[in-house]
């Protein structure tokens, strides 16, 4: 499987060639969602949490690359280490508050944090850092050796990152750790019981989650150029919550097909209008979520099961 994965991997990153710039740039954000739903692949699907704490993640990434922008002499290269490391670190601080309560409590807690989160950006003893309300700017890496667009070099970058992340994951679910994350998802006390660190083991899924969260807006910042309060607002977290759920919450594949929602979905429903686009768009992720509890993943899953016993 893993040699599938990567010959896919390798025939996306042939085809970008293949395409003008600007479906690129789409295909591109289409990745970096992809990028943050495996974080909450492993938060939600995973360890059993729930949380809108993702919108602020993002924010962290988007700014670790503004602020070292900025304010420092360093390449913007280094913001792709910087802002996993601030995101894990927001991540397991914040799941160390919330991993030993209920699905309500950490429901609220992460609404409070995402919530907070555009409002902390504009505080006044911190906004020479932050731009305040102004926001900041940033020019894109340039490719090294000029051969590649911007808009090239940045897929080749998020799909490679992506690809490791995946690799990654895996890994992480495949080994204790992720034995033990489900086993705290499906009955804490037993967990418990037969040694499982609950808390410890809930706060480091959501650790993963911000770093993958905040590595996605990292990209992010990288595409569009700029960081602002008003871009990290609640409807971002909602937003990665229905890519997540129709893509399949406990499926890696999944974030992918979810990215790829959250990316081209919209498009499908802007020609009917405004009003009646809106209506169709929560129509049909209603009907989606009916019809697949386990999202397309998993709806695809049960379809290859099905052809194979025929």
């Amino acid at each position: 499987m893993r040699t599938v994965w990567t010959m896919g991997f390798v025939a996306a990153a042939a085809l970008s060639f293949c395409f003008p710039d600007f479906i690129v740039f789409r295909f591109t954000q289409a990745v970096i969602w992809s990028i943050a739903l495996v974080g909450l692949v492993i938060l939600c699907g995973v360890s059993g949490q729930f949380s809108f704490a993702q919108a602020g993640f993002f924010g962290i990434g988007g700014y670790a690359a503004a602020i070292l922008a900025a304010h420092t002499p360093l390449s913007l290269y280094w913001a792709l280490a910087l802002a996993p490391l601030m995101g894990y670190a927001a991540g397991y601080g914040l799941g160390r508050v919330t991993a030993g309560h209920s699905l309500w409590t950490q429901a609220l807690v992460s609404y409070a944090f995402a919530i907070a989160f555009p409002q902390l950006l504009r505080w006044r003893l911190i906004e020479q850092w932050t731009g305040g309300v102004q926001g900041l700017y940033l020019d894109f890496p340039r490719p090294p050796g000029g051969f590649l667009s911007d808009d090239r070099w940045a897929f080749l970058i998020a799909l490679a990152l992506l690809g490791i992340g995946l690799l990654l994951a895996a890994n992480v679910l495949q080994s204790r750790s992720g034995r033990a994350m489900r086993a705290a998802r499906d009955h804490d006390l037993a967990a418990a019981a037969q040694g499982v660190r609950v808390v410890q083991v809930r706060a480091t899924a959501s650790g993963l989650a911000g770093a993958y969260v905040a590595l996605a807006g990292c990209l992010s910042a990288f595409q569009f150029g700029f960081v602002g309060p008003t871009s990290y607002n609640f409807a971002l977290a909602v937003q990665m919550l229905f890519g997540l759920v129709i893509g399949g919450m406990q499926s890696l594949p999944g974030a992918i097909l979810g990215g790829l929602f959250l990316q081209f979905f919209p498009d499908v429903t802007a020609g009917l209008g405004k009003g009646f686009s809106a209506l169709l768009y929560a129509v049909l992720l209603i009907l989606a979520m009916v019809a697949m509890p386990n999202g397309v993943a998993g709806a695809l899953g049960r379809l290859a099961g099905r052809l194979r016993r025929q």
